[in-house]
């Protein structure tokens, strides 16, 4: 999708989605949670697409049980291509794992402190991030640095960055949400400073760290640190509503990965065998062990469900930003779970 697209998008969500919600889309989740359970997860899978969904992909790892694997609807609907499991998928937010994991190991080697500030690292951005002196990179790990989030700034999706620079322009010489350490603020500027922070600290890119402090003792190779890493026709494609563009093609600086690779992470991230010798600890302190992501075409949610011990991921390839596809996907998630804990009670 080109800059214009984008723009254009996001210049009638507002007014759209305002409309749609008055009048139509609470009724959907109503009936969406009032749907008869279906027997299986496949089943489930496929009614999810009774909710607009292009494609989805669902991944389980239930211990003591093969990997399973589940896809519905499509990979590339312009082309006719069906969802395969095994696409890969761009997985927004739930990079900031991977990027708390690395840090973790960062602070164990005593490369990085988490109670250094953030005026420490980025002296440069003294008087252009507000509290920067009191700014701790344990508080920007936590949400809890006040940092604006650069997508929150008025023009970012009127008028979409064109690089990193661009992009922490729109968090830079604003107020702080709040004072250091004294509110929670999810906010995508922090892990990009602390992405920035690795790149500085290791002296190459922190997605190259990554890959060789997680993804290659994990055995994971079909992570990858950015599009142009991949083979764009394994990238399920995504949509969002109301416009027949696929987005695939944005390239957002965000990891890509298979539902069956961010699977065995989270296992590896849950039982600790992620870490070495005194990590798990660290990050215990700081970050949690499941996440959800965002994009524009994209959604995933990526959780272990500890009373079943096993991992479900699930990918949807439809946005609309109005909320309630969001609302839809984990009404379709939590649905797969309870399916899931009612065989093991069989």
């Amino acid at each position: 999708m080109q800059k214009n697209q984008t723009k254009k998008i996001f210049r009638i969500v507002l007014l759209v989605s305002t409309l749609t919600s008055m009048f139509y889309v609470p009724w959907v989740l109503v009936w969406a949670w009032l749907t008869p359970l279906p027997t299986n997860v496949q089943e489930q899978v496929f009614e999810a697409l009774d909710h607009n969904f292009d494609g989805i992909i669902v991944y389980v790892d239930q211990a003591g049980k093969p990997p399973a694997f589940y896809a519905a609807g499509w990979h590339d609907r312009i082309n006719k291509i069906p969802a395969d499991p095994h696409a890969l998928f761009k997985i927004a937010s739930i990079t900031k794992l991977y990027v708390a994991v690395a840090t973790a190991k960062l602070v164990k080697a005593e490369r990085l402190s988490l109670d250094k500030s953030l005026a420490n690292y980025f002296p440069e951005l003294v008087g252009r991030i507000e509290n920067a002196d009191n700014i701790t990179l344990r508080m920007m790990v936590q949400h809890r640095s006040g940092i604006p989030n650069f997508v929150d700034h008025p023009n970012f999706w009127s008028n979409p960055p064109k690089n990193k620079q661009e992009t922490l322009n729109y968090a830079l010489d604003l107020p702080a949400d709040f004072a250091p350490g004294k509110g929670y603020g999810y906010s995508n500027t922090n892990y990009m400073l602390i992405s920035d922070l690795i790149d500085k600290v290791v002296g190459y890119k922190h997605q190259q760290f990554i890959k060789q402090e997680i993804l290659i003792p994990l055995g994971l190779k079909n992570t990858f640190g950015s599009l142009n890493e991949v083979d764009i026709n394994r990238v399920m494609s995504g949509y969002y509503v109301g416009f027949e563009e696929d987005v695939k093609t944005d390239d957002t600086g965000l990891m890509l990965a298979t539902a069956e690779d961010v699977g065995i992470f989270l296992r590896a991230l849950n039982d600790g065998s992620v870490f070495n010798a005194g990590e798990q600890e660290i990050y215990s302190s700081i970050y949690e062990y499941e996440h959800t992501g965002l994009l524009v075409g994209y959604q995933s949610i990526a959780k272990y469900h500890k009373d079943i011990d096993t991992v479900v991921i699930q990918f949807n390839n439809t946005t609309n930003f109005d909320g309630y596809d969001w609302n839809l996907a984990e009404i379709v998630y939590s649905r797969i779970v309870k399916i899931l804990r009612s065989e093991t009670k069989t």
